[in-house]
C-alpha cells in the first residue's frame, strides 16, 4: 500500500513508527532481547491500531542493522552518535532504515514522520537536528529522489 493511500493507513504507519522508535529506545538503553521488547510493545493499548508488520520490519531491521545504519549516518552528523539523545538516535535509525530500504515511502514522508516523532518524543529543538541530518542523508541514499 502506498504511504499516502488513506488517512487510516497513514495513522497506522505513524503509530508503527512511534512504537518502533519506543522499542528501539528501550533496546538502546537496556540491550534487552528484541523479542522481549516486541512482546512488551504488543501489549500497549495503541498496538492494535498500528500496522504490526511495518512495526516489526522497522524495529527488527533497524536494530539488526544498527551498526551499518550508524556508519551510513556518520558522514552527515555533526557529532558522534553516542552524543545524540537516545530518542533522536532511535528516530535516526528508523529514518535511515526507511530511506535506505523502503523506497516506496517518499523521502519527504520519511523526513516529515521523523520530525513529527521527534516533536512528540524528543527535546525542544531535537526535531531541527533530525530534520537536518535526514535532509543531508536523503540525497546520498536516494540520489534520484
Amino acid at each position: 500500500m502506498r504511504e499516502g493511500a488513506s488517512g487510516a493507513a497513514r495513522g497506522a504507519r505513524h503509530l508503527s513508527r512511534l512504537i518502533a522508535v519506543q522499542s528501539l529506545y528501550q533496546w538502546l538503553l537496556s540491550h534487552e532481547d528484541l523479542g522481549a521488547i516486541e512482546a512488551y510493545a504488543r501489549e500497549s493499548e495503541d498496538f492494535a491500531q498500528a500496522d504490526a508488520d511495518y512495526y516489526a520490519t522497522l524495529f527488527y531491521s533497524a536494530a539488526r542493522q544498527a551498526d551499518a545504519l550508524r556508519e551510513t549516518l556518520a558522514p552527515v552528523l555533526d557529532r558522534p552518535l553516542h552524543r545524540v539523545s537516545p530518542v533522536e538516535h532511535a528516530i535516526l535509525l528508523v529514518g535511515a532504515y526507511e530511506l535506505a530500504h523502503q523506497p516506496e515511502v517518499p523521502y519527504r514522508v520519511v523526513i516529515n514522520e521523523a520530525i513529527e516523532l521527534t516533536k512528540e518524543l524528543g527535546g525542544n529543538e531535537g526535531h531541527r537536528y533530525v530534520n537536518g541530518v535526514l535532509d543531508r542523508l536523503a540525497p546520498i541514499l536516494r540520489p534520484h529522489g
